[in-house]
This record gives C-alpha cells, sequence and structure tokens, in this order.
C-alpha cells in the first residue's frame, strides 16, 4: 500500500514537472518570435514604425536625447507594452518588450 501511495505521487511530481517544461518552453517560442519581429524596426525610420504600428501611447525624449516611444496593448488579459528608442535622425536603435508573450 505504501508503495502504491509512492508510485502516485511520483507519478503527480513527474507530471507536474514536465507540464511546467512544457509551458516555458511554449513562452520562450513566443517571445523569442516577438524579438525577431521588433528587431526587424533596428535601422529603420520612425515613420515606418509608426505605419506598421500606429502612434504610440506615449513619447517622450530621454537624457540622451534619444525619443522613447511607447505602444501599450493587452495580449491574454495581460497588459504588453513595447518600447523603441528613436535617436535624433528619427532611425530606431533599440527596443524592449515587456508582457508580450
Amino acid at each position: 500500500m505504501k508503495n502504491l501511495r509512492i508510485l502516485f505521487i511520483t507519478f503527480f511530481i513527474f507530471l507536474f514537472v514536465s507540464g511546467c517544461q512544457t509551458v516555458k518552453q511554449k513562452t520562450d517560442a513566443v517571445i523569442e518570435k516577438e524579438n525577431k519581429k521588433l528587431s526587424e524596426f533596428i535601422g529603420q525610420s520612425a515613420s515606418k514604425l509608426q505605419m506598421e504600428l500606429g502612434k504610440p501611447d506615449e513619447d517622450f525624449e530621454n537624457e540622451k536625447g534619444n525619443f522613447i516611444f511607447i505602444y501599450n496593448t493587452k495580449r491574454y488579459g495581460f497588459p504588453c507594452e513595447r518600447r523603441f528608442e528613436i535617436n535624433p535622425d528619427k532611425i530606431v536603435i533599440g527596443f524592449a518588450s515587456n508582457g508580450c508573450f
């Protein structure tokens, strides 16, 4: 009886661990796809970025003199924020994505 109990516990632990690994792999794949898509804007003009994504929800100039465009959306009920850094020549030089999976 005790062996059967240990077997069930081991089985459920294995199921839980393998399920978490699958979720992590899927999340990593979605994040990689998101980063690949956003990295295509690097070196492009800010106007091309705005043609693709629309007018940013927020924009401001940072301490370096570069502009920051922020796009806020919701994906699967979670907030998604994309930030793009644009140099004074109006070229996208960087991005950050938070919560966009």
